[in-house]
């Protein structure tokens, strides 16, 4: 056991929880397990995600070696991994843990582990490969890109990183890819119909927004059925006559754009070949492009892309969306999509290689090297100056990740022109617009490099005799 001369009493690591674990949650949040699947907790601990799945009727099981150790662990089509690599001391316990998860994985495995930036919680010294804990307790920490990589190499199949510190490994590549496509390709949400009429406007509206006509396996089943006594051509006919050309051709740009982009990332982590796709992105390859071919082609040009910084930083100064300074474009989450693709797969892969926190409002893509910054301010709609929460970055040239938090920081970094981050038909840009103008016309930053921090600002704000009501600048009452 690698000089190890003590067994640390894991059972003292596992906490109570009142809410789902983050694990759980992001699984149920991306679709991956729901009440249609079965779910083992491999390491249970106390068993609240457990209890909390099932409270959603999910077909929830778990096994821990402690408090739930007489159930021998059975197969399951999700099973969760959750904080039981880090606290295991032996680095060939740790492997073999890994192992037996994977073995009992039917669809897929979520590793869940502590990571680096939690060394100043964790009180202990250095020891082995992991930390001693003042409890007699053992934790190793790992990063993102390590985790990713540990998962990989036990498992055999490329993974995700869905989340920092979460892991998704895939039986299948087939459910990693459409797992993929769920997240780069727009979901198509059907109108509701409950008769044919209804169901055509719903097939229109879906071409318009797609730029093709859907295949009747794409269709929700009841709408299907309510289509299934018109030929294909006779729909086909109809919808063509019905369909907004325009609206169709606009359908037609961001499905090439998206299938692409689908198609880059995938390179980036790995690609299939044409029958490992989803289904609506075969169709969309067929529809938009002469072959699978011409479509991976023009993908590896767009991923070659990335290494030209003057490509990139052009890419910037055409961004609709977003503020570019002389290092990085910040964009906010809303206007993401809005951003040339080139700049969408920038951050798709840096979040794929170690994963999206979260919780984030702006993402910040350097084009000085190649670094993404997932930014957080909670209060971004409701204060008018919000204030930074956490910052998580992933360069992509190393893969090394960094967290910082400032929550406890008595002066915060904070934001100003708000408007900036958006695009510009969001419903909120006006509003902010206006208050960044009344600033301007105040003197409010006619010392830039005052006012970026809490204290900094608030000086300004007295010397000009101003305070905030909301999103309203107002002169301040004498005391």
């Amino acid at each position: 056991m690698s000089g190890l001369h003590w067994e640390s009493d894991r059972r003292l690591t596992a906490i109570g929880r009142t809410t789902l674990s983050i694990a759980a949650r992001q699984a149920v949040v991306d679709g991956e397990a729901s009440t249609s699947t079965s779910v083992l907790d491999y390491g249970s601990g106390r068993g609240d995600d457990v209890r909390g799945l099932r409270g959603m009727r999910f077909q929830a099981r778990g096994w821990d070696p402690f408090y739930a150790p007489d159930e021998a662990p059975q197969p399951a089509d999700v099973v969760l991994l959750t904080y039981v690599l880090n606290v295991i001391e032996d680095p060939e316990e740790r492997r073999e843990a890994l192992q037996r998860a994977w073995g009992l994985t039917e669809r897929l495995l979520v590793v869940t582990t502590r990571l680096t930036w939690d060394r100043s919680k964790v009180r202990g010294r250095q020891y082995e490969d992991g930390v001693l804990t003042s409890r007699r307790t053992f934790q190793h920490l790992f990063s993102p890109a390590e985790l990713r990589a540990y998962v990989e190499k036990t498992t055999g199949v490329r993974c995700v990183s869905a989340a920092p510190g979460i892991v998704y490994a895939f039986k299948s590549d087939d459910a990693r890819l459409r797992y993929l496509a769920r997240k780069i390709v727009p979901h198509a949400d059907w109108l509701a119909s409950d008769d044919t009429g209804s169901a055509i406007a719903a097939v229109v509206d879906y071409t318009e927004r797609r730029g093709r006509l859907p295949k009747l396996e794409e269709m929700p089943t009841e709408m299907a059925k309510l289509l299934a006594h018109l030929q294909p051509n006779e729909l086909q006919r109809i919808v063509r006559k019905s369909a907004d050309p325009q609206k169709a051709e606009a359908g037609v740009r961001a499905s090439t754009l998206s299938t692409l982009l689908f198609l880059a990332v995938e390179l980036f982590n790995g690609r299939g070949p044409y029958s490992s796709l989803p289904m609506s992105l075969q169709l969309d390859v067929r529809a938009f492009f002469t072959s699978y071919k011409e479509a991976c082609m023009r993908a590896d040009r767009l991923l070659l892309k990335l290494r030209d910084d003057t490509y990139i930083r052009g890419a910037m100064q055409a961004s609709k969306v977003g503020k570019l300074t002389p290092t990085a474009l910040y964009v906010h989450r809303r206007a993401v999509d809005q951003m040339p693709t080139v700049l969408r797969l920038y951050e798709h892969c840096a979040s794929i290689a170690a994963g999206r926190p979260p919780f984030w409002s702006l993402v910040k893509l350097r084009h000085q090297g190649r670094a993404v910054s997932w930014l957080d301010y909670p209060e971004f709609d409701t204060d008018p100056h919000p204030k930074l929460h956490s910052s998580y970055m992933v360069d992509l040239t190393t893969l090394k990740t960094s967290f910082k938090s400032y929550e406890e920081a008595a002066n915060r970094p904070l934001l100003h022109r708000k408007h900036e981050f958006l695009a510009s038909d969001d419903p909120d840009a006006p509003k902010y617009r206006r208050l960044t103008h009344s600033e301007v016309r105040a003197g409010l930053y006619r010392n830039p490099h005052l006012i970026g921090t809490e204290d900094g600002w608030e000086t300004e704000l007295l010397r000009c005799g101003r305070e905030l009501r909301g999103h309203r600048l107002v002169r301040r009452k004498e005391s």
